[in-house]
């Protein structure tokens, strides 16, 4: 009995053990099972890097071969000409049209894209020719800058170097979109074949605490050193968050071949396609080893002074020699001051054939960017790639405001394509807008706008409202152009104007007593106008601040010395009564003067008829003068009452 019930525990025991590893496993296989959702979510997200390729000049979609590359269509994003595409190089894509900006458009001339997500991008332009069946081929020469930022300047005999025919930075955007820019240098007319905008991981070559607050990276060259062909990331099969790089391929440091010697291998490289910046796995297979005749690696390029340098280095330990740490080390001197001392591959990756990369920044101050790896242990130095990028420093743009107010100044008074007001008015510095005078607000860190000088330059618009959102305008000159309508208000809020010259136009109506506020105000031009009406008496009173005037030649002016008198000033509702009773004074008098005519008619007609019956009363006078004359003397005879004589008959 009692070991029937010893086995029963047993087996309920046993029931429960097993129970609970079901358990256990269920909730393993659960486990990992969201993990792998959670990979696969995560690595399904990082696969759709952000990427836009625009075909220049393209009507339509493009996709290229032999990688089925996608191209937008060149649609809405700048001016310019279309035109057929001859490609300077190997490496350039395959594309048929190029978009090229003739002096006409202007001195600068912009791609701006929106809805570009905010973060980190590789922004690729490739040059093209613009298509010639025969003649000889003009190289043009301008520069470019991104986001306001030159980054680069194309130098004679660039169509015959292959990692020359685009410019690349890599660039935070911090809006949700970009603008590309290319600016004439009077060189021929600056030719574009494409544009890349691809986004690369946030993280991607961080060299500086500051890398992502204003500072670009422009990329110098890009080598893969040892066996093989020139290649992008693409024909690597590399992570797309790589950003499509090119790599140069490079067979020897120098002209002299003993100098170094190839080595690739097939083996698979560690450690190599890794976030951030996803270098190709391929990139490590091969490279260049020094050799006993020339023991130090060397390699020297040409740069522009005065520029910081980031170096990107690249090892792997491929040399069937070296297994294990101790046996090559070796130090790198760049311009001649040791960068990293006692270099070990095998040491810092940490095994053979495992990734190494060694990132430094260095200053410049000649023309040459020299790298040398000097033996320490084992007699010969190794490197597989080398990335050199110059270190920019974002350029400060403009207030948005006053150049939205440039924008609608510009839509106002018609300016010619020549000017060229495309991207920002003030970046970069070598190439600010025409006309327009920038000045650094340091207290904010933005450019503003402090003067526009856009005299005799054939401008027939109208001068807008938006002119008061530039406030710290100093200097405003618009004098002879063909500028119609009425002076705006709005410029009275401008404290900061000293300079107003709008002489030369065909401005009108009043000038507006806001003017009269203008406290630093020292030369107002408004003469040879078509300007009406009293000067202000805020104005006027500038004159004891020793402000220079001129409003002469405007025949409707008048209230201060020099101009003729006005009369009383009288508003609209007082020059209305004023005609009002001017025409009722008029109606009165020409009643009075048709009813005086009247009476002087009737007057002369009595006259006239007077003077026809004159003969006939004046016999009449005569007779009962006779008459009155015999009664007279009769009298005198004797004396006779008034019955006997009768009545006196005079008719």
């Amino acid at each position: 009995m009692r070991e029937r019930k010893r086995q029963k525990r047993k087996k309920l025991y046993r029931e429960k053990s097993e129970e609970a590893e079901s358990t256990a496993m269920l909730l393993q296989f659960l486990q990992l099972w969201m993990m792998l959702c959670l990979a696969s979510v995560s690595c399904s997200a990082r696969q759709d890097p952000f990427a836009m390729r625009i075909s220049c000049g393209a009507l339509q979609n493009v996709q290229t071969k032999p990688t089925n590359t996608h191209w937008r269509e060149d649609f809405g994003y700048t001016g310019g000409i279309v035109a057929n595409a001859t490609r300077p190089s190997y490496i350039t894509p395959p594309l048929n049209t190029l978009r090229y900006f003739p002096l006409s458009e202007g001195l600068q001339n912009c791609y701006v894209i929106d809805k570009v997500p905010k973060g980190h991008y590789s922004i690729r332009i490739f040059f093209g020719l613009v298509g010639q069946s025969r003649g000889t081929i003009i190289e043009p020469l301008f520069d470019i800058s991104i986001e306001g930022t030159q980054i680069y300047s194309l130098k004679s005999g660039w169509i015959h170097q292959a990692d020359q025919v685009f410019a690349e930075a890599l660039v935070f955007l911090i809006e949700d979109s970009v603008s590309i820019c290319f600016h004439s240098t009077g060189h021929g007319d600056p030719a574009i074949l494409s544009i890349e905008i691809l986004q690369i991981d946030d993280k991607a070559y961080y060299f500086d605490p500051r890398w992502s607050q204003g500072l670009i990276l422009r990329t110098i060259k890009r080598l893969s050193c040892g066996f093989g062909q020139s290649k992008f990331d693409v024909d690597y099969a590399g992570d797309p968050w790589g950003g499509d790089r090119f790599w140069q391929r490079i067979k020897t440091f120098g002209e002299d071949s003993e100098s170094s010697q190839p080595r690739s291998v097939e083996t698979r490289i560690k450690h190599a396609s890794h976030p951030p910046n996803f270098y190709p796995e391929t990139l490590y297979q091969s490279a260049l080893v020094s050799t006993n005749n020339q023991p130090d690696l060397t390699y020297t390029l040409e740069v522009d002074p005065n520029r910081n340098y980031s170096v990107w280095l690249h090892f792997a330990e491929i040399d069937y020699s070296v297994t294990t740490a101790g046996q090559r080390i070796f130090d790198i001197e760049i311009n001649g001051d040791i960068a990293f001392k006692h270099v070990d591959i095998v040491e810092l990756s940490g095994d053979i054939y495992t990734a190494l990369v060694l990132n430094t920044t260095v200053s410049v101050n000649g023309r040459t960017l020299t790298i040398k790896l000097k033996p320490k242990e084992g007699n010969h130095a190794i490197i597989n790639a080398i990335e050199i990028f110059e270190v920019i420093m974002a350029e400060s743009k403009t207030v948005s405001e006053e150049v939205s107010a440039l924008q609608a100044l510009k839509k106002a008074l018609r300016l010619p394509p020549r000017f060229g007001w495309n991207g920002d008015p003030c970046a970069p510095q070598q190439h600010p807008w025409s006309g327009v005078g920038c000045q650094l607000n340091k207290s904010r860190g933005n450019w503003v706008i402090d003067g526009l000088g856009l005299g005799n330059q054939g401008l027939k618009g109208f001068l807008p409202d938006d002119i008061s959102r530039l406030p710290n305008l100093q200097i405003l000159n618009l004098s002879r152009n063909d500028i119609h309508g009425a002076i705006p208000s709005s410029l009275g809020t401008i404290n900061s104007l000293q300079v107003l010259d709008l002489s030369y136009n065909f401005f009108n109506g009043s000038i507006p007593e806001s003017l009269g506020q203008l406290s630093s105000l020292q030369r107002l031009n408004l003469n040879s106008n078509l300007l009406t009406e009293r000067v202000p008496a805020t104005l006027g009173g500038r004159l004891l601040y020793r402000v220079i005037f001129n409003f002469t030649d405007n025949a409707g002016l008048c209230g201060i010395p020099g101009l003729p008198t006005c009369g009383s000033h009288l508003s609209s509702g007082g020059k209305i009564g004023i005609g009002l009773g001017a025409s009722f004074a008029f109606f009165l008098l020409t009643t009075c003067l048709v009813c005086w005519l009247k009476r002087r008619h009737n007057i002369l007609r009595a006259q006239k008829i007077a003077a026809r019956a004159a003969p006939y009363a004046k016999a009449r006078t005569h007779f009962s003068r006779d008459i009155q004359l015999t009664r007279h003397h009769n009298n005198f005879g004797k004396t006779s009452t008034a019955a006997e004589n009768g009545p006196i008959l005079l008719s």
